[in-house]
């Protein structure tokens, strides 16, 4: 791999028609680095990417290629040095793919000189790498999406640089290419490559990018490794949605699982419904309730708990206990005054052990406070029982004074959303999908 200059911004400002779209954004880019940049639709993210290109000149800052002011610098010089890969690319003519891919190497040749062997080498070499060689004698006219978006990209690899910038290459690629292309450019980066690449796709860029930066509204919002950067709290800030980030089972990069928006966050008017749960049996639930139009709560909860892990990710109100521990009866008290405000109970068809069995006289408490209880029970009670039988007899005592066992969720989020609960409902006529 060549070597070549870095390239530094500082404190880059980037308008159109006077109007601000990067404000104030940094970035020194080295041999090797993988930087992803994401953010949501409009964040500036491909206006900061064309002024690091020399393609959109800053109203404000600086960008540096080797010390010197990339505008201030011959662009056959600067595309000598770094290429471009652009969100949609105009191939309105006839070239055939080879021919398009050998435009990369303009830079390197003289005024009206024309390739020679070196340059066919390097654009034969490229289209391997961006697996279109099979392609060379095709019109670009007449390739799909996909074909078009892997010969630019061999055009840019053909330009043999030392730094590529892509916005959102792989777009237009199927799951196998965009795998391969990103292996492809991860491995060039070990060999002394920079990339800056804008991403879409949070866990692509959290399992090949060495660096992150997250925009919003133009400006830096996070910066840094996918372990410091991806966190629930700023993608929830950014893009304004609930998400679970895990460990990835192979890579143990982190892995983002987005949640719909919740109810609550809709400004939802139904039913105030607390969820008794844990193990993960509440997770689905909640997010269904929530898509109900419900506005949901839920405890006692351990915290690393999968259902925890949920609740906090959409929002909900939660009482929470330490991990593995019984729940104390400080958190018990403090599950009973959130039902005392709610309107209605649900409780999941979780397993039952000495830790979370106070739980259930939490539901318990709840008929007679005039709630409304709904039993999910989708296996029995029996088989969910790990305290030698006394889960199963609160679980009677429920159904004896009014809650209202359900077989089907359907019916269970059915009901729910349509109950009106007013106090001393916690009995009634029994709903379809119920049983005594």
């Amino acid at each position: 791999m060549k070597e070549w200059k870095v390239l530094e911004a500082r404190g880059v400002h980037a308008a159109y028609d006077g109007e601000d779209v990067v404000a104030g954004l940094g970035l020194v880019v080295r041999p090797g680095d993988f930087i992803g940049i994401l953010g949501p639709n409009g964040s500036g993210k491909t206006s900061f990417l064309k002024a690091l290109s020399r393609a959109l000149r800053p109203r404000e800052g600086v960008v540096l290629l080797g010390g010197e002011d990339i505008y201030s610098l011959p662009a056959r010089q600067v595309a000598r040095e770094l290429a471009m890969v652009p969100q949609e690319s105009q191939l309105a003519f006839g070239f055939t793919a080879l021919e398009v891919v050998l435009m990369g190497r303009n830079p390197h040749l003289g005024r009206l000189q024309g390739a020679g062997p070196r340059d066919l080498e390097a654009a034969r070499l490229a289209m391997e790498r961006a697996n279109v060689w099979h392609l060379a004698d095709r019109p670009v006219t007449e390739l799909s999406g996909g074909e078009r978006q892997r010969v630019i990209i061999a055009q840019a690899l053909a330009q043999e640089t030392g730094l590529l910038l892509l916005d959102e290459p792989t777009q237009h690629l199927d799951i196998n290419h965009q795998l391969s292309l990103l292996d492809l450019l991860s491995g060039m980066c070990g060999q002394g490559l920079a990339v800056i690449m804008v991403m879409h796709d949070v866990n692509l860029a959290s399992q090949y990018c060495r660096q992150l930066i997250i925009m919003r509204r133009g400006r830096e919002f996070a910066r840094g490794t996918p372990t410091e950067v991806l966190t629930a709290p700023n993608l929830r800030e950014v893009f304004g949605v609930g998400a679970i980030v895990t460990r990835h089972a192979v890579t143990e990069k982190p892995h983002v699982i987005f949640l719909p928006p919740s109810g609550e966050a809709a400004g939802a008017p139904g039913p105030r419904v607390h969820l008794v749960c844990g193990g993960a049996s509440g997770a689905s639930l909640m997010r269904e309730l929530l898509e109900a139009g419900c506005y949901v709560s839920a405890g006692v909860l351990n915290l690393g708990d999968g259902d925890a892990e949920v609740g906090s990710a959409l929002g909900l109100r939660m009482v929470t206990e330490s991990p593995f521990s019984r729940v104390s009866p400080q958190a018990h008290a403090a599950n009973l005054e959130v039902i005392r405000v709610s309107d209605a109970v649900v409780v999941s068809d979780l397993h039952v052990g000495p830790g979370n069995l106070v739980n259930l006289e939490a539901a318990l408490q709840a008929l007679r406070w005039g709630k409304r209880v709904y039993l999910l029970s989708l296996r029995s009670i029996e088989e969910r029982d790990h305290t030698g039988g006394e889960a199963t007899a609160i679980y009677r005592r429920l159904l004896e004074e009014g809650a209202v066992e359900m077989r089907d969720r359907e019916a269970l989020l059915s009901v729910v959303k349509a109950a009106a609960v007013a106090p001393g409902a916690g009995s009634g006529p029994r709903p379809a999908g119920s049983r005594e």
